[in-house]
């Protein structure tokens, strides 16, 4: 039977400890290396995620002149490699230089095997957490071609949309794009534009609550006229006032207009697509929209889901906007930190994409360095602080786990074999741990 314990590489050359270490870690698939050229063999042909690295091996037991080259070889071969290096009291110097040469992080001899344990546990969850968002990001680059516009998603539901936005792109029927602010609205009605037959006309947009009522008919007549053969987007077009809304039914009914002092209709082959930020349907029952109107708008609705509710998207998203825009505003950050990837992950987003990219704008204006972290992008609070002692991680751990499954059980409606999907475990694994972690359990 195949071994499915992660593979853990330890380089270390006393015997006797090579043998405490292996009944220490028998959770993992332990694979022992005792000097650099077996270590290498071993990573070229196992690929584990975590390897543990004495400074001190031969030919320099002593020194760390040959440890340190072992680091070079191992992130060389394998960059994405977590290496944990011993320290021993009083060199801390040599895990500041290892570190400072890619090292992940560094542990103490002697060797506390439940601290390294924790250690070892947090570098296999970030190995996970990093390949899981670069899995995403392969996923968004092979869809790229039956993407829409800018729209940047790996998320089912989304992709969903974009496949359905697509379809209609290059029809006559009105869309009415509904989700809350910064959810990517604009985008999703340019995408759809520039996907149909009308892209090389005019794509228009007019804000219908930015601009007074008193000039409101005269613009949207104009706007109409100017996107004649594109598209006109009329956003929040709820806030269009009742005598407005008739004037827009009544293009839609004839698909003409007629000009101040000209009673001759004029011919217009304008498509319109709407976007609201709030439900249309208490406006129709209370008399403030025509529901008239709205059918005649929403012949096809895309509800664009909260960030929130799109897992993975978050990095990705932070990830395009600091390609984009650190060449100009801070061309030194390349990437974003291992604590910042879990915080883009654990917050909730109320300002949706928008709130990403002001973020990572205003982070690498002010950061220094090659990786933005969570303080950068001011999300140091959306983590589990974690202590120094071993309870608090494993508490720590606990809540996460917690909070992953309950989220996993709430966007599946407590759906088990999709929320086991989800968070890539069996459902016996899934019960066990709702069991275990004193969650309520759905019904089935």
């Amino acid at each position: 039977m195949r071994d499915s314990r992660p593979k853990l590489l330890m380089i270390e050359d006393d015997v006797g400890l090579q043998r405490q270490l292996r009944w220490a870690y028998d959770n993992y698939q332990l694979l022992i290396a005792g000097n650099r050229t077996e270590a290498l063999a071993i990573l070229r042909e196992e690929r584990p995620a975590v390897v543990t690295l004495d400074l001190g091996l031969p030919p320099d037991p002593d020194g760390i002149s040959e440890g340190m080259a072992a680091l070079r070889d191992i992130l060389a071969h394998a960059p994405s490699t977590k290496v944990i290096v011993a320290s021993g009291h009083g060199e801390r110097s040599s895990a500041r230089e290892a570190i400072a040469q890619g090292a992940w992080d560094f542990y103490q001899k002697p060797i506390d095997f439940d601290s390294l344990g924790h250690i070892v546990g947090r570098a296999f969850h970030v190995h996970a957490l990093e390949a899981e968002n670069n899995r995403l990001a392969q996923t968004l680059s092979t869809l790229a071609p039956n993407g829409l516009g800018q729209i940047i998603s790996a998320d089912p539901e989304m992709l969903k949309l974009i496949r359905t936005a697509k379809r209609v792109a290059d029809t006559r029927a009105t869309v009415l794009i509904r989700g809350g602010s910064g959810t990517g609205k604009h985008l999703f009605a340019r995408g759809l534009h520039e996907e149909s037959a009308r892209s090389k006309g005019s794509f228009v947009t007019l804000n219908c609550a930015a601009i007074a009522e008193a000039s409101l008919e005269t613009a949207l007549q104009h706007e109409i006229e100017q996107a004649d053969g594109g598209t006109l987007f009329l956003d929040d077009v709820e806030s269009l006032p009742l005598a407005f809304q008739a004037e827009l039914l009544r293009y839609l009914e004839k698909r003409t207009v007629t000009r101040p002092g000209d009673h001759r209709p004029i011919p217009i082959h304008t498509r319109i697509v709407c976007a609201t930020s709030h439900a249309p349907e208490p406006m129709i029952a209370d008399g403030r929209f025509r529901e008239d109107l709205y059918y005649r708008l929403a012949e096809v609705v895309l509800h664009l889901p909260p960030l929130a509710d799109r897992p993975g998207d978050a990095v990705l998203l932070a990830r395009h906007f600091i390609q984009r825009d650190a060449p100009a505003l801070n061309p030194q950050v390349r990437d974003l930190a291992e604590d910042a990837i879990a915080a883009l992950d654990a917050w909730s987003w109320p300002g949706n994409v928008r709130e990403v990219e002001n973020r990572v704008k205003r982070a690498l204006v002010l950061a220094e360095g090659r990786h933005l972290g969570a303080h950068h992008l001011d999300l140091a609070g959306a983590t589990t602080e974690v202590e120094d002692s071993v309870s608090d991680l494993k508490s720590a751990r606990e809540e996460a786990d917690r909070q992953a499954i309950r989220r996993a059980l709430a966007r599946t409606g407590g759906n088990i074999a999709a929320a086991a999907r989800a968070l890539g475990v069996s459902r016996p694994t899934l019960y066990e741990l709702i069991r275990n972690y004193g969650l309520q359990a759905p019904s089935s």
